[in-house]
């Protein structure tokens, strides 16, 4: 069991990998030390030393246990030919077969309630950083709000554009922030060095036995800190996991610990109010309007890598046939992953917007904020014992030990979320339970359409030997196929409007396969039926955008290629339409209905010329 994304490099390209990874992985949990002590001691009431310390070691040791050994030494070794994610996690299990509804019900749950938590991101760490110019200067308060709506607007609108240019100051930037943050809490570390007894795991393990169900409120708090881990994992892909551990052990984890050390050292010897930010309350007067623009640039990094997270996970989701397709915008002609999704960037930006506006500032924000990362945790520590068990084959009571473990951390988690509910953590989990039930609808109406199409044909070698006497026409005809051993309804409806075959008739089926990336050789599988008919299986991952026409110039049928000029594609264009009965599932009919009629076109997913396209009718009930 080793990590296949570990793979031998350079070392100038090592170095070049981290300090990408710096600019897009880390932004998340690295712009944490803007609010979460802040919100922490106003759940608290209040930063008393006992609080300040408590928080501290809750701090420390939530970063060692979920991020330094859960996420970076055991999870990151889960992954699926280098590629992470809950979603890539889901799709390496269900290759299993066991419990295949379990498992993608799991993996399903967890990506949508990362969805509902993708928007806040962006929301909380752009406001916390413009509210730092209250501390200098309180006249501008007013203006903090505006300010952070112009910001994220401006954001969504350039995304179209790509991020390839401006992506490599994301590094740069993010090792100044890093550096910054962690000087300025080494600083105070040395004026109270006393506040390093925090480290002790008791500090945090008293505080929370002494304060009961009381301490629920502050270790939701808490909790803050390690949102962002889930980024280590979901971009092995773009990085590997060596990069990856030697970014977070080497410099981002020191920093900080440092930082959170020093925001309490200032709290050991200022009586701290619940509406003050300990992070502002550390940097010099004189460099407290500087620091706000590099927070603020900070804050916009970290926001650029969900927004990007978010795209990469709808590209998987629709590979997986969990979503329906969506025209999908590639910004790059050599940064791998740089894609753009209209439909999302504008939902997003829609939802964090309201959300900007409806909370007005990181603390209200921060009861939001949380509640569906720590589900997503959970979820993700239950995929894992299955991987530990069935993949890796370790003995029970380790599998147990280890699992038990961090699920109790993530439940405790979960547990102390649940607490903010009332307060606006409704909102996550209300968008992620909808992103559910979409995922969950179009997965079930896609399986019922497919039994139905079953129905309406015959086997294909049958429909074969039947069709001698049929007149031929010139060219090669491309039937898109569900399924490869029955015939499209496309070749039957063309067949009984034209009474003629072409020459060369291809059924051409497309498998998303459970792995990130298929390599170009074992792409196409040709196989000849006889009688002028062949078929075709083009391979892809489910982290790769089809191309038919680029696909199938690579392939030969009986020796000869394709010409594109004298190919047809035949596409059945479906209506669906809900069946009567079937009551209980109703809702879901209908909504699977409504998203089939307004997904992305077949023909542009898979990028076939328009004028290269025949597209035939017909009606299924479901």
């Amino acid at each position: 069991m080793s990590d296949s994304s570990d793979r031998t490099v350079p070392q100038v390209k090592q170095s070049s990998l981290v300090l990408g990874a710096l600019g897009v992985v880390y932004g998340d949990i690295g712009t944490s030390p803007l609010y979460t002590l802040q919100t922490t001691y106003g759940s608290a009431g209040g930063g008393g030393p006992e609080v300040a310390l408590g928080a501290l070691s809750l701090i420390v040791w939530t970063l060692i246990i979920i991020v330094s050994v859960k996420y970076a030494a055991l999870i990151m070794r889960a992954d699926n030919d280098g590629e992470g994610g809950i979603l890539a996690l889901m799709a390496q299990l269900a290759m299993k077969g066991r419990d295949h509804p379990v498992v993608v019900a799991l993996g399903i749950l967890g990506a949508a309630m990362l969805y509902g938590d993708g928007a806040i991101t962006p929301a909380i760490s752009v406001l916390s950083a413009l509210e730092g110019l209250k501390v200098p200067a309180p006249e501008l308060a007013p203006y903090v709000l505006p300010a952070a709506v112009a910001v994220l607007f401006s954001l969504f609108a350039i995304q179209r554009r790509g991020t390839t240019s401006i992506g490599n100051l994301f590094g740069p930037v993010m090792v100044v922030w890093f550096a910054v943050i962690g000087i300025l809490g080494l600083v105070h570390v040395v004026v109270h060095p006393s506040v390093l007894v925090a480290l002790d795991p008791r500090f945090g393990l008293r505080f929370l036995a002494d304060h009961g169900r009381a301490s629920l409120p502050i270790l939701g708090s808490v909790f803050l800190c390690s949102t962002g881990a889930e980024a280590l994992y979901a971009d092995m892909g773009h990085f590997g996991a060596r990069p990856l551990r030697l970014g977070w052990y080497g410099f981002v984890f020191p920093a900080l610990l440092l930082n959170y050390a020093g925001q309490t050292a200032l709290a050991l010897g200022h009586v701290m109010k619940p509406s003050d930010n300990p992070f502002f309350l550390i940097v010099p007067s004189w460099g407290q309007i500087p620091m706000v623009l590099l927070a603020t640039l900070a804050t916009i990094i970290a926001s650029q890598a969900i927004i990007s997270g978010v795209y990469s996970m709808t590209r998987q989701a629709i590979q997986l046939d969990l979503c329906p397709r969506l025209v999908i915008t590639h910004t790059s002609e050599t940064g791998y992953g740089q894609i753009y999704i209209g439909a999302v960037n504008w939902l997003l930006m829609v939802f964090t917007l309201g959300l900007t506006l409806g909370f007005g500032s990181s603390d209200r924000l921060s009861a939001a904020y949380g509640i569906a990362v720590a589900i997503t945790m959970l979820l993700t520590t239950f995929l894992i014992f299955r991987v530990m068990r069935e993949r890796w084959g370790w003995p029970w009571v380790v599998v147990v030990g280890i699992a038990g473990a961090f699920a109790a951390v993530d439940l405790s988690f979960v547990v102390a979320n649940m607490t903010k509910v009332a307060d606006g953590g409704w909102v996550p989990l209300a968008a992620g339970s909808l992103i559910f039930f979409v995922m969950q609808s179009w997965r079930s109406g896609r399986r019922a359409v497919t039994r139905q199409t079953a129905r309406e044909t015959i086997p294909l070698q049958d429909f074969i030997a039947t069709v001698h006497g049929v007149s031929h026409v010139p060219g090669t005809a491309v039937y898109l196929a569900r399924r490869t051993d029955v015939v499209p309804l496309a070749l039957l409806h063309s067949l009984k409007h034209y009474s003629a075959l072409h020459e060369r008739n291809v059924v051409l089926h497309v498998v998303t396969e459970q792995t990130p990336r298929v390599p170009p050789a074992e792409r196409a599988e040709v196989a000849s039926l006889g009688n002028g008919f062949h078929r075709i299986v083009l391979r892809y991952g489910f982290m790769e955008s089809p191309d038919l026409p680029a696909a199938l110039a690579r392939c030969r049928l009986d020796g000869e290629g394709f010409e594109m000029m004298r190919t047809t594609f035949f596409v059945s264009r479906e209506t669906v339409a809900v069946a009567p009965g079937h009551l209980h599932l109703r809702a879901q009919r209908r909504l699977f209905v409504w998203l089939h009629r307004n997904a992305a076109d077949a023909t542009e997913f898979f990028r076939i010329p328009r004028n290269r396209i025949v597209e035939l009718g017909s009606r299924i009930e479901v």
